[in-house]
């Protein structure tokens, strides 16, 4: 493919930020189906290359296109079908990034700076599994292919070179770095879920995630204990054997909505003394409160509720803003050397196209000198052709410098355009006027 005219590298689609979540969910429901969707965009005549992001909160299709403004058309068009949305939905969704701008966005999603909660890893996996469907179905090519493996460089430079994604920034997440700061280890640690609430459950999730063993849940309706037990593959108990379920745990995450303590500071020193002292770590997320604050003075007692919880949240935020800085940095740095990249490609084949033209000249030149050329020495006739070449190449030097040069700039287009006009390295389409008739001159000029 030769790539003199304009390259087109466009990014269309909606996320958590510009849709709300009544259409991402009716994304997810219709352009869920990743594979099919490849097919369908790469099957558009203006596409040559396509990458097909879909997750819970982002839709977005990323095209190499042979015509932009058709090509964009179609993509919208795509878009506006398949996720069942009305006209007026997509003009107030829908985003379109065009080549650098297309870029960086690609690496800010990559990196995790686009995410609903900054630095959350998940993001990464999903646009790898979209480039795994990409390669799958032949969709992808020179571009794609370089674009997404110099995302992954981005997103792992952010990774070792930031602290963007080591700092708790939800409630759930907070509960566990806590409990790892407490015992060092999850492995083998006995929970104690108290209650059914949401953000409990959630807790009580990401701690079992993280290496935690054994799950008791406790519950005043036994139903909703078993049900719940059965969902972590647990132990469900009755709601009046709390105290004894004290003494077993490690770590209680409670969250009843009682009007009052249903665990007190006597509950909690009865079973320390049984439990020989050993750390107890309780997690409070129940408003009103479930643990009573002075079970927090005793001896190797840790107890946190949704408050202290939230200052962590607050304050690790603050310090994933601070790494986002960092983080921004390196998306523009990678930005710029994908840039300079893109246009090396736009002077590669002129440069080629220049060497050929010249060899061809060349060539011809020797071919009709032939009668003369045949009575000199091999030696001799060796070194007219070296001094042929060098004189050319020498002619070269400047002109392929200076290609090579404006390739690092955004004007590389009007260099090569120059070039390939000065050296008519489009001669079927630049031989002729106007008027689609050939010059007088250059008709001239044809051979017969």
């Amino acid at each position: 493919m030769i790539f003199h005219e304009k390259m087109h590298i466009v990014l269309v689609g909606m996320n958590h930020k510009t849709a709300p979540l009544a259409i991402r969910e009716r994304l997810a429901l219709s352009c869920g189906d990743a594979s099919r969707a490849v097919s369908d965009v790469r099957g558009l005549p203006q596409v040559n290359e396509v990458l097909y992001l879909s997750t819970c909160n982002r839709v977005e299709v990323l095209a190499h296109l042979n015509e932009e403004t058709a090509g964009i058309d179609a993509l919208r068009s795509f878009i506006l079908a398949h996720g069942n949305l009305s006209p007026e939905e997509l003009e107030e969704c829908l985003y379109v990034y065009r080549d650098d701008k297309a870029a960086r966005h690609l690496f800010r999603v990559a990196a995790s700076l686009d995410s609903m909660v900054m630095g959350e890893p998940q993001i990464l996996g999903q646009v790898k599994e979209a480039y795994r469907q990409s390669v799958r179905h032949g969709a992808s090519g020179i571009l794609i292919n370089k674009l997404l493996h110099h995302a992954f460089r981005v997103a792992k430079r952010v990774r070792t070179e930031t602290s963007i994604a080591s700092n708790a920034v939800s409630v759930s997440y907070a509960a566990v770095e806590l409990a790892k700061k407490i015992f060092g280890r999850l492995e083998g640690k006995t929970i104690l879920l108290v209650g059914a609430g949401e953000m409990s459950e959630l807790a009580a999730r990401h701690l079992l995630k993280n290496g935690a063993g054994k799950i008791v849940v406790v519950n005043r309706t036994l139903e909703n204990a078993v049900r719940l037990a059965e969902e972590f593959q647990g132990v469900p108990e009755e709601f009046d054997r709390l105290e004894e379920q004290l003494e077993e745990a490690d770590i209680v995450v409670s969250s009843t909505g009682a009007s009052g303590y249903v665990i007190t500071e006597a509950m909690v020193r009865a079973a320390l003394r049984r439990r020989k002292n050993r750390f107890l770590f309780l997690i409070d997320i129940a408003v009103p409160r479930d643990i009573d604050p002075a079970a927090g003075e005793i001896d190797n007692v840790y107890l946190y509720n949704i408050d202290h919880l939230q200052e962590i949240v607050d304050g690790n935020m603050k310090t994933r803003m601070r790494e986002a800085e960092k983080a921004e940095r390196i998306v523009e740095e990678e930005t710029l050397h994908f840039t300079e990249w893109l246009n090396t490609l736009e002077v590669v084949p002129t440069i080629r196209s220049l060497k050929d033209r010249a060899d061809a000249i060349i060539g011809g030149e020797i071919e009709k000198s032939l009668s003369w050329i045949r009575d000199l020495r091999d030696e001799d006739r060796e070194r007219v052709e070296v001094l042929v070449h060098s004189v050319v190449n020498k002619m070269l030097h400047d002109p392929l410098t200076s290609l090579k040069d404006a390739s690092q700039d955004d004007g590389v287009l009007a260099y090569v355009a120059a070039v390939r006009d000065l050296f008519r390295l489009d001669r079927a389409g630049k031989s002729r006027g106007r008027h689609g008739k050939k010059d007088e001159k250059e008709k001239k000029e044809e051979p017969s």
